[in-house]
């Protein structure tokens, strides 16, 4: 079978990007963690959860809750890394290229996604490097103006402690979003493009927590722009 790849331009690239965006850090509601150490952070991370404001982004992830594998590359004289995800989608194995911009901000990082037109700010906002990552995205779609707020849980392995699952959700209510949305991605096997997906056993399953339904305060319901 046919290795796929998709592509994600980057629209602009170097230190041009990086003084474009020094006006708009100016104005930014998000402060990513103190002294991140960028090199530290990339390599393999896992999406072992997820939760986002778009009604779309959620159905999709409803439809197919599985962990992605997150591959994080970066020339250390280059102004952008590139992140290659595989997951499975309708049974098959699926890896997506998609490029990010270094920004003037360390912990702080930009795509685009042309066929939505949405430009994304990527903040990680805390991490210990070798355990988990909490991360924070905003989007806002050209011409519409909708703005989106996805918050994610990244796992160094594809298990998170209790603790960790806690600060996600405490993340999650800083945003004034519902814990009970929270999406925890499962594992369904390991994933190698072009390759189908086999059946995993009990044994097998990712160790991810629940979140409780119990003693969650109902947060203001935030709009789906």
């Amino acid at each position: 079978m046919q290795r796929v790849v998709f592509l994600v331009p980057l629209l602009v690239v170097g230190s041009i990007w990086t003084h474009q965006m020094d006006p708009v850090m100016e104005n930014s509601p998000v402060t990513p963690m103190e002294n991140f150490d960028f090199e530290q952070f990339t390599g393999r991370w896992y999406e072992m959860a997820v939760l986002s404001t778009c009604p779309h982004y959620m159905q999709r992830k409803k439809r197919n809750p599985v962990i992605v594998a997150l591959d994080l590359t970066h020339v250390p004289t280059q102004h952008n890394f590139t992140m290659t995800s595989s997951s499975f989608k309708n049974g098959t194995c699926m890896e997506a290229l998609t490029v990010y911009s270094l920004t003037s901000t360390t912990g702080r990082f930009f795509h685009h996604i042309a066929r939505f037109g949405a430009d994304v700010d990527s903040f990680v906002i805390h991490t210990n490097y070798d355990e988990y990552a909490l991360m924070l995205q905003l989007s806002t779609e050209h011409p519409s103006g909708n703005k989106t707020t996805t918050v994610k849980l990244y796992g160094r392995t594809m298990s998170v402690s209790p603790p960790v699952v806690d600060k996600f959700k405490a993340l999650i209510r800083h945003h004034e979003m519902s814990e009970e949305a929270a999406i925890m991605n499962q594992h369904k096997g390991d994933c190698f493009p072009g390759k189908q997906m086999m059946e995993e056993t009990a044994d097998h399953q990712a160790s991810v927590p629940q979140i409780s339904k119990q003693n969650i305060t109902t947060e203001k319901k935030q709009s789906d722009v």
